[in-house]
């Protein structure tokens, strides 16, 4: 392929249910490539077998990547002058490409019913339908054309075969993993058009459209490396050789422990969405999460997503899309599967969320409380959020309790419940209250409160100005005793800080329901 070519890459998804978070890197690693070259981007749907489409499937993609900020150049819902980009829209250009491998003898037809391939594989231990077996099976082959002709006449449903010789090494240049050989050996008749619905597999349909669509790089996951000496034989069959892509086959999402590729099994396990977002599957009704209604925002999950299976070297984790863009190298692909780490996705959502400003996390934070049946504006809501976003929050594990960073607007909630809805009650065996709550807490605590009482302004500052002479007059301690009356337990901020917020009234309301209660 000519280096002066234009880039242009794809990514055709198949319409049989939720976006895999692996096909959100591979679309993104696309993309990347795409920008960094200053090339174009294809959304292709790959929909030619029917019997798995799930209606609402692609809907949800394209709403994944709009979320995710992934912008395609053309395709399906973009235009394009390469189109139509939907595969079951294109019978008519395939089946002429069909004709001409049978007319160059480099495919054959081939009648054996679903039936007689299960009985020969019954049969036959490790059976492949190739050179070896294919003058066993009931084909073009062995019945001769005339034979062939009269059943395909007479309504006899088929399928085309690619004609594979054995004994060839077939060598694919890899950008990630370099000169790739399989013999052909190795390599079955694959199946390439199927008569029953008049439509190819993806074996035709990929390398056609590819090459039609004037694709330059080829990148896709690893599953896939075991196909592409099959594509390399059908791209010299039709001879395309000086227009074959160049393919990248990019690591697996492997599991966050032990071995093997991520499942949605792993994420229901271990308590994370592995697709973008929720999905509503319409068959069976199961409801599956989805990183954007989990609370992660749309730059962490690209940033963590580019960093699992490449790295641009250097200390740098915060990459912005731009920054990606620039940095981005397909040569610096690891090999090797990459381990998807979870908790590191929270801890870049934890970033990413400290980078926006308290009055774009407020409007959320105000949203969450309206769902929760709590009235607030967005200037209120901002504040607290300015007091806790960096505070530690307990959450329970199979392990026990454990700690963690705010990484979520949801963990807000139960973080900040105190501020909008005043204790009702005090767990006397919790250890922070016996530790606060001790003899002379309830005269201690009147005291504060008639000081405050007679404070004007209830700022920071203007009830520093009343209470800390105070303390330092009488030697009092008395945070912890005063943030069991307002908060409950042993959470919160400055406590200065969290009655300005409450406003005088509600402070000392809590404080006499607190005294009386504990007393």
């Amino acid at each position: 392929m000519n280096t002066d070519t234009p880039v242009r890459v794809r990514f055709a998804p198949s319409p049989t249910g939720p976006l895999h978070i692996g096909g959100v890197r591979t679309a993104l690693y696309n993309y990347l490539f795409a920008r960094q070259h200053g090339g174009q981007l294809i959304f292709r749907i790959e929909d030619t077998d029917s019997t798995r489409f799930v209606r609402g499937a692609e809907e949800y993609i394209l709403e994944a990547f709009r979320w995710l900020g992934i912008e395609f150049d053309e395709g399906v819902s973009f235009g394009g002058d390469s189109g139509p980009y939907r595969q079951s829209e294109r019978r008519d250009i395939y089946k002429q490409y069909v004709q001409q491998l049978l007319d160059a003898g480099r495919a054959y037809v081939a009648f054996d019913t679903a039936d007689e391939l299960a009985a020969k594989r019954e049969a036959v231990q490790n059976f492949q339908y190739d050179a070896s077996t294919r003058q066993q099976m009931r084909n073009e082959l062995t019945l001769g054309k005339d034979e062939t002709a009269r059943l395909i006449a007479e309504g006899h449903p088929y399928v085309v075969r690619f004609l594979i010789e054995p004994g060839e090494d077939v060598h694919v240049d890899d950008i990630i993993r370099g000169d790739v050989c399989i013999n052909s050996s190795i390599l079955d008749d694959k199946v390439l058009w199927k008569s029953a619905d008049q439509l190819p597999t993806y074996h035709l349909a990929n390398i056609v459209d590819d090459h039609l669509m004037r694709i330059t790089h080829v990148i896709r996951g690893e599953e896939w490396l075991p196909s592409s000496p099959l594509h390399v034989l059908l791209y010299r069959a039709f001879g395309w050789q000086d227009t074959m892509p160049r393919f990248a086959h990019l690591p697996l999402l492997l599991k966050p422990d032990g071995k093997g590729k991520l499942s949605k099994r792993d994420g229901d396990r271990l308590g994370f969405p592995v697709f973008p977002l929720e999905w509503h599957d319409p068959k069976s009704g199961e409801t599956s999460s989805g990183f954007r209604e989990d609370g992660y925002l749309p730059e962490a999950v690209i940033n963590f997503l580019a960093l699992l299976g490449w790295n641009p070297g250097g200390d740098q984790e915060l990459l912005t899309m731009q920054e990606l863009i620039d940095k981005f190298n397909l040569e610096k692909c690891s090999k090797n599967g990459a381990r998807f780490d979870y908790m590191k996705g929270q801890w870049f959502n934890r970033e990413y969320l400290l980078r926006r400003s308290d009055e774009e996390l407020g409007a959320e934070f105000a949203e969450l409380l309206q769902r929760e049946g709590i009235e607030a504006t967005q200037e209120q809501a901002a504040a607290v959020v300015s007091m806790m976003k960096t505070k530690v929050i307990e959450y329970q594990t199979k392990d026990g309790p454990k700690k963690r960073n705010v990484s979520f607007i949801s963990d807000l909630w139960p973080l900040c419940r105190f501020f909008f809805v005043a204790p009702t009650a005090f767990d006397r065996n919790d250890k922070f209250i016996k530790k606060s709550w001790g003899e002379g807490a309830a005269a201690q605590m009147q005291q504060l409160r008639d000081l405050l009482a007679t404070v004007d302004d209830f700022s920071v500052e203007g009830q520093k100005a009343v209470v800390d002479p105070w303390v330092e007059q009488t030697g009092a301690k008395p945070w912890n005793t005063w943030r069991v009356c307002l908060v409950g337990e042993g959470q919160g901020p400055d406590m200065y800080s969290l009655a300005a917020f409450l406003g005088k009234d509600e402070v000392l309301r809590r404080m006499d329901f607190a005294i009386n209660t504990l007393s």
